[in-house]
């Protein structure tokens, strides 16, 4: 059999959807400068789809910077792998800042944020080591726990019962292989939005061995009294052994970080083979991240107006009665019940009539039956946004329930 001959029966539980989704509801196309309001298919609409937390995407000082080292280095420099040959003292200087930020001896910068915590946990762990993962954790964490020769258990979303029986299975395997235990959770789930219980989980410590890794994408520059993540923000910060995030969401940039105690970061530095194998993180992103780290521990109206954003419209969503679960974070999954034909006209319903662009996520990402519509507030939003936002809400939701969405999915 032809390994082709499976792709020609389907394109998966996604692309199955190809015909009637693509370019609309999956690979749309957002105009215009990164904002609380963008152009799609011709038309304003009001943007909560990208990670642009700190609205620093199109910051006149961001941008400035961005030009300058794009002229100054290109996107060559530095040529080669890091160990190699490309290896800078910008570099050195935003690992060095990092480090002070977020409290930790040191940092190692890495790529890309999926590739880097994909491949920092299978450098992290051999075939003796045990890993003890939350049931919903980022795809890149999955990956990483797939590429890991050794035992791995899944403990029941922040279920702390669940991750001490996980625990004592992880103990009793450990007892026999001579390996270590790694625990893994998130600062902020990025589909519920609710952080972690790290200081729950911190506590386990005092009873079971095991080092402890935080992947806080959402939590880093939104969270904590400094914007130093959710770690800060639930004083648990020095208890976090390996902590991971990366620029793409508050920095509005490329690339990710750890941080750690120094022997852990050299042990990633000389093992982790996807950095030792890959071109160094280009010059222009190393300076344009040095700039927006400076702007994040400067200049904390960013996240003061993210937050007066973030609870106005999660406040005024459930005072119009609409579910957003459990989140504590700036992460805001709106519920709803319906099949996947019925969400996408209910989707197409908000961009083409109501000028509101977010999310939409529906089975097999979550259990048939139920929708989500992800809306992810920046300090660029204003009120005007979420009052229109709240208005279409409730003509959708009661068109949805209704029936007004039990017909044909809307081809674009």
């Amino acid at each position: 059999m032809d390994i082709y001959d499976k792709m020609h029966r389907s394109l998966g539980p996604i692309g199955d959807w190809k015909e009637q989704a693509e370019g609309y509801y999956v690979f749309p196309k957002l105009e215009g400068e990164l904002a609380n309001r963008m152009t799609f298919k011709g038309k304003e609409i009001v943007c909560w789809s990208i990670n642009n937390y700190l609205g620093l995407a199109n910051h006149p000082e961001v941008r400035k910077i961005d030009e300058e080292a794009s002229r100054d280095w290109g996107l060559a420099y530095p040529m080669g792998a890091r160990m190699m040959s490309g290896n800078t003292e910008q570099h050195e200087i935003l690992e060095q800042q990092l480090a002070e930020f977020i409290g930790k001896e040191k940092v190692m910068l890495v790529n890309f944020g999926y590739q880097g915590m994909a491949s920092g946990v299978a450098a992290l762990v051999d075939r003796k080591d045990v890993i003890v993962y939350d049931s919903e954790s980022h795809a890149c964490i999955i990956d990483g726990v797939w590429m890991h020769p050794g035992q791995s258990y899944k403990f029941n979303h922040n279920d702390m019962e669940s991750l001490e029986k996980n625990l004592q299975r992880a103990v009793k395997m450990t007892e026999k292989s001579g390996g270590g235990i790694l625990v893994i959770s998130e600062g902020v789930f990025g589909m519920r939005g609710d952080q972690g219980k790290l200081r729950e989980i911190v506590a386990m410590k005092e009873k079971y061995p095991f080092r402890l890794l935080v992947d806080d994408a959402h939590g880093f520059g939104t969270l904590g009294e400094t914007g130093a993540g959710a770690g800060e923000e639930q004083g648990v910060m020095d208890e976090i052994d390996v902590y991971f995030s990366t620029f793409a969401k508050s920095m509005a940039s490329i690339g990710a970080f750890f941080g750690g105690d120094e022997v852990m970061i050299d042990y990633l530095r000389y093992n982790m083979r996807s950095q030792m194998f890959a071109k160094s993180l280009p010059m222009p992103y190393v300076v344009g991240n040095i700039k927006r780290l400076e702007m994040l521990r400067t200049m904390p109206e960013f996240k003061n107006k993210l937050w007066e954003n973030v609870n106005a419209l999660q406040s005024q969503l459930k005072e119009a009665g609409f579910e957003i679960g459990e989140t504590n974070s700036c992460v805001t999954p709106v519920y709803l019940e319906g099949d996947v034909p019925e969400a996408m006209g209910l989707v197409h319903d908000l961009r083409e009539n109501h000028g509101i662009f977010c999310s939409i996520v529906v089975y097999p990402v979550i259990p048939k039956g139920m929708i989500i519509l992800r809306l992810i507030p920046t300090a660029s939003h204003n009120q005007q946004d979420i009052d229109d936002t709240i208005t279409a809400f409730k003509a959708v939701k009661d068109k949805l329930y209704s029936g007004g969405y039990k017909v044909a999915v809307p081809a674009e």
